[in-house]
């Protein structure tokens, strides 16, 4: 395995949002983390890049903890954190937020042909890039945001719910780019999302929590062909 889990609990003051949660996942393999609001989904990950400290537990990667770091220094090691569209620079343009993936990089050539592979992957973000991030649509903001963390080259990327508040046709296109780009790149990837059956579809497996606490994991076509957990956590 090369994200391992074990027992870790994270607390907002009094509030326990992660409760000795457990789970694993394999290199290259996409894991879908479901749960509904309040559950502990964006507090794990804020946890697992280095925003947040735990108050117990183990989380490493490769063999390596990846817990009470300060996330420049996970960003070398390879792992980054995409919270959503709202982390880009809405100051600067299209062009100077996708040079900020590259900017600790070595390899500059490497950057200028992780940067074409990006304007390949998203057109759009060839069109605009000039116009500052500002002027963008929220689906454009959020390809932006994936477009910057992918120049930086990640072995592992942390996703929160990158389908918020986007139109379903663009829910779509941002799916089916992370499915191929994790089988093309080697990408190890934890998505977090309210959306839920978009996020089974493409997922290796799935991972439910409620209240912090783990519900189940396993397969996602088993997940999503249980009548009881449809019911309770899938939304149909």
């Amino acid at each position: 395995m090369s994200l391992i889990i074990d027992n870790l609990t994270v607390r907002h003051g009094a509030i326990t949002a992660i409760d000795g949660l457990s789970f694993s996942v394999k290199e290259q393999e996409l894991a879908a983390v479901i749960g509904a609001n309040g559950a502990g989904k964006t507090t794990l990950l804020r946890t697992l890049s280095g925003l947040k400290t735990p108050v117990s537990g183990s989380a490493s990667w490769q063999g390596e903890s990846i817990l009470n770091c300060k996330p420049e220094d996970l960003v070398r090691r390879g792992i980054l954190h995409v919270s959503d569209g709202k982390t880009v620079i809405p100051e600067l343009s299209v062009k100077e937020n996708l040079a900020l993936g590259g900017l600790w990089r070595k390899d500059k050539k490497d950057v200028a042909v992780a940067t074409d592979e990006v304007i390949d992957l998203f057109p759009r973000l060839g069109e605009r890039l000039s116009q500052s991030a500002d002027t963008l649509s929220g689906g454009e903001r959020q390809m932006l945001a994936i477009g910057r963390a992918l120049i930086s080259r990640p072995k592992l990327l942390f996703l929160d719910e990158p389908s918020l508040g986007l139109a379903p046709l663009i829910i779509e296109q941002i799916f089916s780019t992370l499915d191929s780009l994790r089988h093309k790149l080697g990408l190890t990837v934890v998505l977090v999302e309210q959306n839920a059956m978009s996020a089974l579809g493409i997922a290796d497996i799935g991972i439910i929590i409620n209240l912090g606490k783990l519900v189940t994991t396993g397969k996602s076509k088993d997940l999503t062909s249980d009548p009881a957990l449809q019911a309770a956590y899938l939304g149909y």
